[in-house]
């Protein structure tokens, strides 16, 4: 895998947490930098976190499906990708401004699931997932954190429009993995 294909892999899985920075950025009277950090750290942490779970889950039984990898990593990205379209559909409920601890792990469980599912699919692709997760986190630390900033100084115009880019990209890469296994 490229890095400019695991960069979009990271673009794609950190729009959920993009969109709920922004929200959280939204609902703060004044900026706070410290809460910002937070965000992107939560954020960035689980999106490390849960693709190497989902990696070695994945792991475990590669060897037993090589004939079908390519048709499961599609479908999990496809599944997701169609899952954060409908997303940016939806109504948003009212914005909650607290950054406890109970609140951001719950924030941050429920945007990285969708990381553990293409970790699982990193593991039919053989993919160097050291380097893979630390992107990822990277990725959404960053979004994270500029989420909040965003946020507090734009609202929410943009929230359904990064869940929808992120939900495209998801699945113009599994659409990719397939057409280059069948071709290849």
């Amino acid at each position: 895998m490229s890095i400019l294909e695991l960069f979009l892999i990271a673009v794609g899985l950190s729009m959920d947490a993009f969109a709920v920075s922004i929200c959280k950025g939204l609902a703060m009277r004044t900026m706070n930098w410290k809460n910002a950090w937070k965000a992107g750290l939560y954020f960035g942490g689980f999106q490390t976190l849960m693709p190497m779970i989902g990696y070695l889950l994945g792991s475990g039984f590669r060897d037993k499906i090589t004939k079908i990898d390519h048709w499961i990593a599609f479908v999990l990205l496809v599944v997701i990708g169609l899952n954060m379209i409908k997303e940016s559909r939806e109504e948003d409920s009212d914005a909650n401004d607290s950054f406890d601890v109970k609140t951001m792990l719950l924030l941050a469980v429920a945007t990285s699931i969708d990381a553990l599912a293409v970790g699982v699919s990193f593991a039919f692709l053989q993919v160097n997932i050291v380097a893979a997760v630390c992107f990822i986190g990277c990725i959404t630390f960053a979004f994270g954190v500029a989420g909040v900033k965003i946020g507090n100084v734009f609202g929410t115009r943009y929230k359904s429009r990064a869940e929808l880019a992120g939900g495209c990209i998801l699945i113009f890469m599994g659409v990719k993995i397939l057409i280059e296994h069948l071709m290849g």
